[in-house]
């Protein structure tokens, strides 16, 4: 329990937290811009089943490589130095996409992009749960999903926009990311480096300047003493530690809700909205308006989420996400396959968005920031991100071609079935974390 005297500089906090949850910005537009530019894509690349799948998974894949290169670079040097590496890649890969001539050139950016999103992914929410108070900490960690479905919001207006502009207009989709991309850059400039990282490489003068700027001199030392007496010093071994059996627990339920939260399915209905409408004859207007809705109200059910995850905690919402969506997948499945209105698919496209928005979507990525010991941090949580792209790579890619095999209906029965097996495991084997700091949580998740 804090004492009456450790205080926090909460505005300061709330600042430096938002300026790293841009990162989840570059995520949100990069995210949602396929959607919107993959009507255009398909006829300028003359695209099958099998490449429109690779040409959407492709992100993927450079977001397995960016959480691998985000690991090492944060371990080593730090979670500030990584996340303006992710800002320049991203600038750099949009301009690229914008000019690609060819389809090679487009995926190779393409997968450039995945690089600084799969890079921003992990060390965002990360460098939040690292500088937040425990009683704060999941509103704070989910800012980053904030600033994710803002991306994605934003981004589906201006899909929405540019969609009359002819067959080019994918060009200023894509090429329009180097905006937030400098910005975040420009803001990652000026943040501290994360206390908790200079103390695990001993500076602790550093960490302890940094801790008296996010609260006070009491609440510092308390901080310093509580991690010191926590965790061995980071040791040599790389990724072979994420696999020490004193660690395993954490990270058997930190690679499983990764996954999870990638297998349970949603992301298709985010990257293949044209394609599920298309299905039931909706036209391209109505096509890339119902993903201007679904950005709504994916930031709206943040927002929510964003203030009940600190006072109901984590296991409630994830348990409720993965059983609603379960049932929601089952009538959508149904519905789609009767050929519903666009009216009935439209409102249970949206309930499942709302679900996933208030429980997986922000509740994993802060569950993943807490539960690693402090010495594995950054390795550990690069490797669950990475498990967590592997399986939105799968799932994207594989959409497509279980579409023209069983019908756009039949995978969602798929998924329903991932969701209850899902919430089983989430009921067994999830620990709440709320209120408690990243130091107690060390034991809780360790093997005994």
């Amino acid at each position: 329990m804090q004492i009456a005297t450790e205080k926090f500089n909460h505005s300061y906090i709330i600042s430096i937290s938002f300026i790293s949850a841009l990162g989840g910005y570059l995520f949100g537009f990069d995210f949602a811009v396929i959607s919107g530019a993959l009507p255009f894509l398909k006829s300028q690349f003359a695209l099958s089943a099998l490449g429109e799948g690779f040409l959407t998974g492709s992100l993927a894949l450079g977001c397995m490589a960016g959480s691998l290169l985000a690991g090492r670079i944060a371990d080593r040097y730090g979670r500030r130095p990584g996340l303006m590496v992710a800002a320049s890649i991203f600038a750099l890969s949009s301009v690229a996409m914008a000019f690609a001539a060819n389809l090679p050139v487009f995926i190779l950016f393409r997968f450039g992009a995945g690089i600084g999103v799969g890079m921003s992914s992990m060390l965002s929410p990360l460098y939040i749960s690292e500088i937040s108070p425990a009683a704060v900490r999941g509103r704070n960690v989910a800012l980053n999903q904030l600033t994710i479905v803002l991306g994605i919001l934003i981004t589906n207006l201006v899909n929405y926009t540019l969609a009359d502009k002819g067959p080019e207009a994918w060009r200023w989709m894509f090429g329009l990311g180097v905006i937030p991309s400098l910005l975040f850059l420009f803001g990652v400039v000026f943040l501290p480096e994360s206390p908790r990282w200079q103390l695990s490489k001993g500076l602790k003068a550093d960490a302890l300047k940094t801790l008296c700027k996010i609260g006070s001199a009491t609440a510092a030392a308390r901080i310093v003493e509580d991690l010191e007496k926590s965790a061995p010093a980071a040791t040599n071994g790389g990724y072979l530690n994420v696999f020490a059996k004193a660690v395993r627990p954490a990270v058997l339920v930190g690679v499983t809700l990764a996954v999870f939260q990638q297998f349970c399915g949603i992301n298709v209905v985010f990257n293949y909205t044209s394609t599920i409408f298309k299905s039931i004859g909706a036209d391209l207007d109505r096509q890339l308006w119902e993903t201007v809705i679904i950005g709504v109200v994916n930031t709206l059910f943040t927002l929510l989420a964003m203030w009940q995850v600190d006072r109901l905690g984590r296991k409630p919402l994830i348990m409720f996400g993965s059983l609603g969506l379960t049932i929601i997948y089952l009538a959508l499945a149904y519905a789609l396959g009767h050929q519903a209105s666009a009216g009935w698919i439209s409102f249970l496209v949206l309930l499942a968005i709302a679900v996933y928005a208030t429980s997986l979507a922000p509740v994993t990525w802060v569950i993943i920031s807490e539960i690693f010991p402090n010495h594995i941090r950054g390795t550990a949580s690069s490797f669950a991100i990475l498990c967590l792209w592997g399986a939105y790579f799968l799932l994207v890619f594989t959409f497509p071609l279980l579409a023209e095999a069983l019908g756009t209906y039949g995978p969602f029965y798929l998924y329903a079935v991932v969701c209850f097996f899902g919430f089983v495991f989430i009921r067994i084997k999830v620990k709440e974390t709320k209120g408690q700091s990243l130091e107690q949580l060390e034991s809780n998740f360790a093997a005994h």
